[in-house]
């Protein structure tokens, strides 16, 4: 890996323009993808994808935060802050993956969930809260990587998993440094001052606890090689799907829970 960047200096690279999205990626990691849309009860919320694929020979469900790429699929996407139809469409597909005995993958990268008025009134917080508790018990493997962003409970809708990865440069937090700043300080022009003292870095999470590996992204970011940062994430994935697979689920679900439980746990 290179010399470690700052936190701030790593939110700079998150939001470059170029940086993969899952767009970029599935193509370059999955064959035969085929996307499933819909909640079966609102819409289809398009910060959302999701389907079945094959990684290598072996059946697989996805679920994935989209960014755009430009302006237009920003808006298309609702800059990757999910409804919640798109947390009901996550659900509605991890389900189907324990029905049929896929493991689920699912990959995060979103500032948050929308806190729209739309999205109070369908159930936000009723959305993510169940999500997270189902994840808790789905009796299939569940791997997580987050790409980018993994703001909030936007991100934790996805993140109950068997095992966490980051990106080397990705960040996973309560919420982003500018409402840190704003809300603590009451200034959201301190958000790298905020972004410094946060804890939200790939290894910060791995020291807490939090997430379990870190994916080595290319020299200067994964904006650089979408081959190699693709080629790094289905290596990751090769190793610990067939590995989680080869678990008996009642062990699995017991570390699972495990997991959770022990995060938040430090000394000083």
């Amino acid at each position: 890996m290179e010399n470690r960047k700052t936190a701030w200096e790593r939110l700079q690279l998150i939001h470059t323009k170029g940086r993969p999205t899952v767009r970029d990626l599935i193509p370059q990691i999955f064959t035969d993808f085929y996307e499933m849309h819909g909640d079966r009860a609102f819409g289809d919320d398009k910060a959302i994808i999701g389907g079945i694929a094959r990684l290598g020979g072996t059946p697989v469900t996805i679920v994935a935060e989209v960014k755009g790429r430009d302006i237009d699929e920003n808006k298309t996407c609702n800059f990757a802050m999910p409804h919640p139809e798109g947390y009901r469409k996550a659900l509605r597909l991890a389900k189907q993956a324990e029905k049929f005995h896929r493991p689920l993958i699912c990959f995060i990268d979103t500032p948050g969930a929308f806190c729209g008025v739309a999205a109070e009134e369908r159930g936000q917080g009723e959305a993510i809260a169940r999500n997270i508790a189902e994840f808790m018990t789905l009796r299939t493997p569940i791997i997580s990587i987050v790409l980018g962003e993994g703001g909030s409970g936007g991100a934790l809708a996805l993140g109950v998993c068997d095992e966490l990865a980051m990106l080397e440069n990705a960040e996973y937090s309560v919420l982003s440094p500018r409402g840190f700043a704003s809300i603590l300080w009451k200034d959201a022009s301190r958000e790298q001052e905020a972004s410094e003292i946060m804890k939200i870095t790939a290894e910060d999470m791995v020291a807490l606890g939090v997430a379990e590996t870190i994916i080595e992204e290319p020299l200067g970011g994964a904006h650089n090689d979408l081959d190699k940062i693709s080629e790094n994430i289905k290596e990751y994935l090769s190793q610990k799907i067939p590995e989680k697979c080869k678990k008996d689920i009642d062990v699995l679900l017991k570390e699972r829970y495990t997991k959770f439980r022990k995060i938040g746990e430090f000394t000083e």
